[in-house]
């Protein structure tokens, strides 16, 4: 009985293919359980999260209260099933790699715009169109998005920016030049400017 056991483990063994088991996130996409593949990613502005879909890039998050707020966003507003996958976030890395080393002048990622809607999406689709180097005013992007008299709320869309850097809300200031505001601090958004070279910004004076 025990030689007749082992013989039939022995078949079942041979049968089984000589491959590596499957990552966790590749099992998971094939059970169907991953929505949301994240990575961090340390950048001279500091440490990032960024999180994908199937449609494209969701979020760039600054990461100086951790990961666990940004990671419980995603799970409420996109899905619950997210999971760390480096791989799956190759590309974005590689590009803001070559941004932050003066390589990469525009960013060729597919955007998933879940995370925006109304005039805040059309705000931020507007400060996607502001050329590298180039800057713009609250009042321009405003009328961009069909509301001229709406600078205000032009700022609060911004400072909800789901996308930062991808999405370059550090682009847009005040009339006059001053910075105004920037949702990952205003040291970052002068370091941004000064990774592409923008000239037409000052810190005094401008509304």
């Amino acid at each position: 009985m025990t030689d007749d056991l082992e013989l039939l483990l022995r078949a079942a063994a041979r049968r089984i293919p000589d491959a590596p088991l499957p990552s966790l996130d590749d099992a998971a996409t094939t059970a169907g359980l991953l929505d949301v593949a994240y990575a961090t990613f340390d950048s001279p502005v500091g440490a990032l999260l960024l999180a994908g879909t199937a449609r494209g890039l969701v979020r760039i998050a600054y990461l100086d209260d951790g990961v666990e707020a940004p990671l419980r966003e995603l799970a409420l507003r996109v899905s619950p099933r997210v999971l760390a996958s480096p791989r799956r976030l190759d590309g974005p890395r590689r590009e803001l790699e070559q941004y932050f080393a003066g390589r990469r002048h525009e960013f060729d990622l597919a955007i998933d715009w879940q995370l925006t809607r109304g005039f805040g999406r059309r705000v931020l689709e507007a400060t996607a169109k502001i050329p590298f180097g180039g800057v713009s005013t609250y009042g321009r992007v405003a009328a961009a998005a069909g509301s001229p008299r709406g600078s205000r709320a032009t700022g609060n869309a911004l400072g909800a920016n789901p996308l930062p850097i991808v999405v370059p809300c550090h682009r847009v200031l005040r009339t006059g030049g001053a910075l105004g505001g920037y949702t990952g601090g205003l040291e970052r958004k002068r370091t941004l400017l000064a990774v592409e070279g923008a000239q037409e910004w000052s810190e005094p004076g401008g509304e």
